[in-house]
């Protein structure tokens, strides 16, 4: 169980997890991706993106991956990005994750992908993964909150609440109407965007972080009335974690935890990568994207 530390033990959260994961994860050198050019074969990865962000935050990855030859998708997911609709017509994690099950039912019958979800994403993933385990080659969490299949969905989220790893510093959570039935918003302010997000980024990808950001929500509440995903299907699907060892937002510890929690088939780390890894260590992570794809959508 994650419990609740205190203000002293915060420090060495997941201590114990982490010496026992990094015996059986292997850091990722840098590796110039055009290098790797028409070596592989080429595989479809559809690339999900975290709370606030939109599919522009994988831009850097993605471009990396298609010079190797791989085909890419980064879905808005709703609400997000450029797609159009407010948060407020998005009442449930479901239809918050329409835009990425829709493109999944449009695949070509025996189709699969490599799904890759980052942060919050990860809950999108899984989600597809319970729906769709036959369209899916494997699911990769990179940096992101992976459930079980014996919990609800919203289990990970709230042992990451109450673990309080985070200082959510002048993070805005707004409820978006009297009665409560719509998800509470989320938006995160410039300090913790800096300090907690994107403290290993360039100030350019920083202002661009900035400007692009949309209010989203973590959908607590309607996650937690969900039933858990299943072993059959969720469970059915290959696992890789990708941990960045220096996320000041999910800490590497927490990370551990989850991988902890509910065993991967492979974790691999990056070196010097925040939360926002997808711009400050992009060939590092498609490295460990195509290593994947090549291994597992082969």
């Amino acid at each position: 169980d994650y419990k609740n530390p205190t203000a002293s033990h915060r420090a060495d959260i997941g201590a114990t997890a982490i010496a026992q994961a990094q015996k059986n994860s292997h850091k990722t050198p840098p590796v110039h991706m055009e290098a790797c050019a028409g070596q592989a074969s080429s595989a479809h990865i559809v690339l999900v993106h975290g709370a606030c962000l939109g599919g522009w935050s994988w831009f850097k990855v993605a471009t990396r991956l298609r010079s190797a030859g791989h085909r890419v998708s980064t879905p808005d997911l709703a609400a997000s990005g450029v797609d159009p609709r407010p948060l407020r017509e998005v009442p449930t994690f479901r239809d918050y994750t329409k835009p990425l099950l829709d493109l999944l039912e449009s695949l070509p019958p025996g189709e699969k992908v490599v799904l890759v979800g980052h942060s919050l994403g990860g809950v999108n993933i899984a989600l597809a993964c319970e729906l769709f385990p036959e369209k899916i080659a494997a699911a990769v969490f990179v940096s992101a909150f992976m459930p079980d299949h014996r919990s609800p969905p919203s289990y990970v989220l709230e042992k990451f609440v109450e673990g309080r790893t985070l200082d959510w510093m002048d993070t805005e959570f707004k409820p978006q109407d009297p009665e409560g039935r719509l998800p509470t918003s989320m938006l995160f302010g410039p300090l913790v965007t800096r300090a907690k997000f994107f403290q290993l980024c360039s100030p350019e990808d920083l202002t661009l972080g900035r400007s692009l950001m949309r209010v989203s929500s973590m959908f607590v509440d309607d996650l937690r009335l969900q039933p858990p995903y299943t072993e059959a299907r969720y469970g059915s699907v290959r696992k890789a974690y990708v941990v960045f060892k220096d996320d000041h937002a999910i800490v590497e510890g927490f990370q551990r935890w989850m991988v902890h929690n509910y065993p991967v088939d492979e974790v691999m780390e990056i070196d010097s990568a925040d939360h926002m890894a997808l711009l400050s260590t992009p060939t590092e992570l498609a490295r460990c994207l195509a290593d994947i794809a090549d291994k597992y959508a082969a």
